[in-house]
């Protein structure tokens, strides 16, 4: 089997992030892994907390602790609610880490020796008022391309254009908010990502066909607007050191590498924390040095990341002239919206990620979410659609089938799989139904269409539901118990089926469906074609429990209390 690398976005390290944040990446990422690992592929997953750059140290600041603290303190919250989300994660790293300081000081120096950095002086934003430079998150103002009034001095998070500091329209300082601002003359070092476009350009050109149309088009547009050089380095406390044996004037002045040099290098620097814990057994290096045909590699993030990982980092890559691995696929998601407008902590709309789990268990999020992941165009949460697919998909056509039938079995049979008679024709049509639903399941994920693999996955347990109605054991039993037997057995094999191929959406469900029966030996990872036909698995006689109800019916006063607490459509 194949080996697979997946990385996804690194969340900033800044607060828990929102529902948008979890189904542009991470989960998935997750449900990809998930369902590769099931296929008997050999997965390593690997994402990490971006701990540097200003939005740490200004987080940091407001707390009044040190930005180290509060990146251990944030580190830990992140990955709590991620362990709640269910995210099986191989590792779940710090771009702060030793590894990865490593590992950029290394790139560093290589692009160097290669001609690809240099050091100039520019001019820069400095602040009287706060006694510095300021790096270009800590300078806020209006975008001059689209007039959003919010934008960073590093880029405009409505039009997604890569800006400089000295861009903004009335520029001010994110520390103290001051509009006194100078510009003074200071050395950075730069990427010469200009001598490296021929190259880049090669490169996308051979993987964008592949792509998905909102990832090449992306990167398309970077690379026909021409590559500029680009500092990499700031003026900041927090960061990656930029190393004294190689540039030791700036590394006295203090200057780190800037956040987008060091961390998408933290993919390679988190493998190398996860492979540092168990070095006899772990290679790091088998995962991304010198692996182009044997590793296949899949990033997935939101587009606003896509410029930094088809373009940038690929350039960082190229240009240290080593053999590391770089991506095959890019998985790009468009947004989710709330209500069509953004999520806001500030002015408290949308749903976190901790406040979801604080509602319902993390498989209605997981579901929900990855049915309705925005893949071709932002999508859109309303209350009104999670309600009304946690009722009609979670609740009733999965939940209350596995319910009913394990409950009437149990009240008409005993708690052990019923025997009943020979399968006829409507088992022979439902186990061929199944079959062609698993394969279209099969392909989607393949594709990594995580809609259609959702729709696929619903349409195999509505085949359920429409096989119970038509045979109808409650009316059956009153003339033919064998044939009733027959139904509930056939139906009990369907759960458990769904318990093995629903497992990468709905982790937590599946193994309660699983566990509701008593195998003496249940060692399944998928089901082929050939056991979706027969559907053989429970033999008469096994054991089996009727589990909690599996998900609960959402109400209207749930409704109005979410909209309540959350806000709903935006005035």
């Amino acid at each position: 089997m194949a080996r697979h690398l997946i990385t996804s976005a690194l969340p900033y390290i800044n607060g828990i992030k929102h529902l948008g944040n979890m189904v542009g990446s991470m989960l998935p990422a997750d449900v990809y892994s998930r369902y590769l690992r099931q296929r008997g592929h050999d997965v390593l997953y690997i994402c990490a907390t971006d701990e540097h750059g200003t939005p740490a140290e200004l987080a940091a600041k407001e707390q009044g602790i040190p930005v180290a603290e509060f990146c251990a303190q944030a580190h830990d919250a992140q990955k709590a609610v991620y362990d709640g989300f269910a995210l099986a994660f191989d590792y779940f790293g710090r771009s702060s880490s030793e590894q990865n300081v490593e590992i950029t000081q290394h790139f560093a120096r290589r692009l160097n020796e290669n001609g690809f950095i240099e050091e100039r002086a520019i001019r820069q934003v400095y602040s009287p008022t706060d006694g510095r430079f300021l790096p270009d998150r800590y300078v806020e103002g209006t975008c001059p391309h689209c007039g959003y009034d919010k934008a960073r001095g590093d880029q405009c998070e409505n039009c997604t254009r890569v800006l400089d500091p000295t861009d903004l329209i009335n520029p001010r300082s994110a520390i103290s908010g001051s509009t006194d601002l100078e510009v003074r003359e200071t050395k950075h070092l730069f990427l010469l990502q200009s001598k490296l476009q021929h190259e880049v350009e090669e490169w996308v050109s051979r993987h964008e066909d592949d792509w998905p149309q909102l990832a090449s088009s992306i990167a398309r547009k970077w690379l026909n607007e021409g590559l500029h050089d680009r500092a990499i380095t700031r003026d900041l406390d927090w960061g990656v050191p930029v190393p004294a044996d190689t540039w030791p004037e700036l590394a006295a002045e203090g200057k780190v590498f800037y956040v987008w040099f060091d961390a998408p290098i933290e993919y390679i620097g988190a493998t190398k924390e996860w492979a540092d814990l168990d070095p006899e057994n772990r290679d790091w290096k088998s995962w991304w040095y010198d692996v182009d045909t044997t590793v296949r590699y899949t990033e997935f993030m939101a587009k606003d990341n896509v410029p930094f990982h088809t373009v940038m980092f690929p350039a960082t890559e190229l240009g240290v002239r080593e053999p590391w691995k770089k991506v095959d696929y890019v998985k790009a998601f468009n947004w989710l919206t709330y209500y069509g407008g953004k999520f806001s902590t500030s002015q408290k709309r949308g749903v976190f990620t901790d406040q979801a789990l604080d509602i319902l268990p993390a498989d209605y999020w997981r579901y929900f979410l990855i049915a309705n992941a925005p893949e071709s165009d932002d999508s859109s949460f309303t209350w009104e659609h999670f309600t009304a697919t946690v009722n009609k998909d979670l609740a009733d056509t999965l939940g209350n089938f596995v319910n009913r039938v394990l409950s009437f079995s149990k009240k008409r049979f005993g708690e052990e799989v019923p025997a009943g008679g020979e399968p006829g024709a409507a088992e022979a049509k439902l186990g061929e139904e199944i079959a062609r639903l698993l394969a279209e399941y099969e392909q989607q994920m393949e594709a990594l269409q995580f809609r259609k693999a959702a729709a696929a996955l619903r349409a195999l347990w509505s085949a359920g539901n429409s096989y119970l109605e038509e045979k109808a054991p409650w009316l059956e039993i009153k003339t033919d118990k064998d044939g009733a037997a027959l139904t509930l057995r056939t139906a009990m094999n369907l759960i458990h089926l769904y318990a093995v191929v629903s497992e990468p959406f709905i982790p937590a469900t599946s193994a309660a469906m699983r566990q509701a029966f008593a195998l003496p030996s249940d060692t399944a990872t998928w089901i082929s074609a050939d056991e979706a036909r027969t559907l053989t698995a429970l033999t008469p006689g096994i054991p089996f429990t009727v589990p909690p109800v599996l998900f609960a019916k959402l109400t209207d006063e749930d409704l109005e209390n979410y909209k309540e607490r959350f806000g709903g459509s935006p005035e």
